[in-house]
């Protein structure tokens, strides 16, 4: 039998530039920039294509990590995502360090909104200098008993979700 997939080594996204992701990961975030790896060929492909792929170490050893690959830029590629299409959530260590962090991002000139209350977390958001929206989150006291209690039921919440889905197509309307 498989067993779980042990975490999550790193997430990595494009960047619009190099210095400028460094600046804001390193500098406004306080990740330290783990490592950088230079390539002139795409690996898989072959292709030419040089780029430069930057690590930042999250607290918990894992990485957040950026693409900056000038020549495959498309248009759109820096525009704000979405929060549904993606975003990167942190953790931080209590509500007080939340509060924190807005504070230090909106005087610094990252505007950030929140906390938002999710129940289970509370939240801050803000975006990047490449357009990904980012949270920075904090448990609550009773964030595993909802969690437990919530997986009681997601996949009855999952079925309905599907079938009111299907109905709504088959009647030409949103769900």
């Amino acid at each position: 039998m498989t067993r779980a997939l042990k975490g999550i080594h790193h997430n990595a996204y494009r960047c619009r530039d190099a210095e400028e992701t460094r600046a804001f990961y390193e500098d406004v975030l306080g990740l330290p920039l783990a490592a950088v790896v230079q390539e002139e060929k795409e690996p898989g492909s072959g292709m030419p294509n040089p780029f430069v792929h930057l690590f930042f170490r999250l607290g918990d050893g894992n990485f957040i990590a950026f693409f900056d690959a000038p020549n495959s830029v498309k248009d759109g590629d820096f525009a704000l995502a979405h929060g549904f299409d993606r975003h990167v959530a942190f953790e931080a260590e209590s509500e007080e360090k939340l509060l924190a962090w807005r504070d230090k991002l909106n005087a610094g000139g990252v505007p950030c909104f929140g906390p938002i209350d999710h129940g289970f977390v509370k939240s801050v958001y803000f975006a990047d200098p490449n357009g990904l929206p980012l949270e920075i989150t904090v448990r609550v006291a009773a964030h595993d008993a909802i969690l437990a209690e919530d997986a009681r039921t997601a996949h009855a919440i999952i079925n309905a979700w599907t079938a009111r889905k299907a109905a709504a197509r088959e009647q030409g309307r949103a769900a």
